[in-house]
């Protein structure tokens, strides 16, 4: 297994490097996280029963409707509210496999969610992968329930890996399926080019222009055929109509400034103050961690690895921009994700590096993020 420590140049300290504790061996990564995905089934089967959960978490429902349509390749009377790249990796793995749809949503869930931490640790190292992989309750709920998350990711960092070795066309291969999994993954596409401009490939940035709108024509033929508008999953995040125009801010935009949604949203909509704590300790986390960027060794690691620093950048600009008020400071938790094994390997230094703490994690937090999935009030009896 590979890790930072393969690049002898990158200025950030890797797992083993002097100072830092030996990193966790690759078994025993996978360890901890079938110890967090038993533990979070087993609760979750224990408060509500896990299959009934599933079909029931989430957009699921939608996803489900929508790999069906694709799995007949029927879509009359089939609306669609999200980008459609989950619901054909759904469809073709029931294909592929023979089994139900509900199955293969979850199936594909979880097969990204193993891929993404093994490509976390293989890019930033073990402890990386066990912090991003163990300490996010959305980021477990839709690695064991389903979701689109765990897939956007893994393509992602798969676009990552195969740019660091050279592999521009594959990078863009796998970046231009992230997009159309999860349409904010463009900032992959935007960090893989910009890093080529840099360096000056010129040749390589237009074949991975080329094989983007590639991938983005196949995307869209479908929705220009049967429903005349290439861009409609594109317009379904602006012309949806949710009930009140104060969820989209004042002028019903997608985006505005930086924290706008978050802190108008939280003044407009009461929540629970467990969920303000949560949301909130993940804001400053993310915001510490960007700040811990700017130290002169991850700014040298930034100079060796341009692709994934412009990426972290241009999403997490994206998601602090998010003017949606009811979900810019709820979801942000479950939207940051894709940007937290950076984040965690700028904070790498300060984390603790003790295994009694990951394998606690492994076993608390997923107990917390069943609970928090089955919902609080429907397993105590508060008042």
């Amino acid at each position: 297994m590979s890790t930072l420590a393969d690049f002898p140049s990158t200025a950030v300290q890797p797992d083993g490097a002097p100072g830092v504790p030996p990193p966790l061996s690759f078994r025993e990564l996978l360890l901890l996280l079938f110890t967090c995905a038993a533990t979070f089934i087993g609760t979750c089967s224990i408060l509500q029963g896990w299959t009934r959960l599933i079909f029931n978490y989430g957009d699921n429902p939608a996803y489900l409707y929508v790999a069906n349509a694709i799995a007949h390749w029927d879509f009359h009377n089939v609306g669609i509210q999200h980008f459609m790249g989950y619901p054909y990796f759904i469809a073709a793995f029931a294909r592929l496999l023979h089994i139900p749809l509900m199955a293969s949503l979850v199936l594909v869930a979880w097969s990204a969610t193993m891929l993404a931490s093994i490509l976390t640790a293989r890019l930033f190292g073990t402890w990386v992968a066990a912090y991003f992989a163990l300490t996010n309750f959305a980021w477990i709920q839709l690695s064991f329930l389903g979701g689109s998350e765990p897939l956007a990711v893994a393509l992602g960092l798969g676009a990552f890996w195969a740019f660091r070795r050279d592999r521009p066309m594959l990078a863009a291969l796998l970046g231009s399926l992230a997009v159309v999994v999860r349409p904010l993954m463009l900032a992959v596409l935007v960090g893989i080019g910009l890093a080529l401009l840099l360096q000056k490939k010129y040749r390589e940035f237009l074949k991975v222009f080329l094989t983007s709108l590639v991938i983005g024509a196949l995307y869209v033929a479908p929705l220009a055929i049967y429903y005349g508008d290439p861009l409609l999953t594109v317009h379904s995040y602006t012309t949806r109509d949710y009930g009140a125009t104060a969820l989209k801010g004042p002028h019903g935009h997608l985006f505005s400034w930086p924290f706008h949604g978050i802190i108008m949203g939280t003044l407009l909509y009461p929540a629970p103050w467990t969920n303000l704590v949560l949301s909130f300790f993940w804001i400053f986390l993310v915001l510490a961690g960007v700040c811990l960027m700017f130290r002169p060794s991850f700014r040298r690691y930034a100079a060796e690895h341009p692709a994934e620093v412009i990426f972290t950048g241009v999403y997490l600009l994206a998601i602090c921009s998010y003017d949606y008020f009811v979900w810019a400071r709820s979801n942000f938790i479950r939207f940051a994700i894709p940007a937290l094994p950076i984040i965690f390997l700028a904070l790498l230094p300060y984390l603790p590096k003790r295994r009694a703490v990951v394998w606690m994690l492994a076993v608390v937090t997923p107990v917390l993020a069943a609970l928090s999935a089955v919902g609080v009030r429907n397993v105590l009896p508060l008042p």
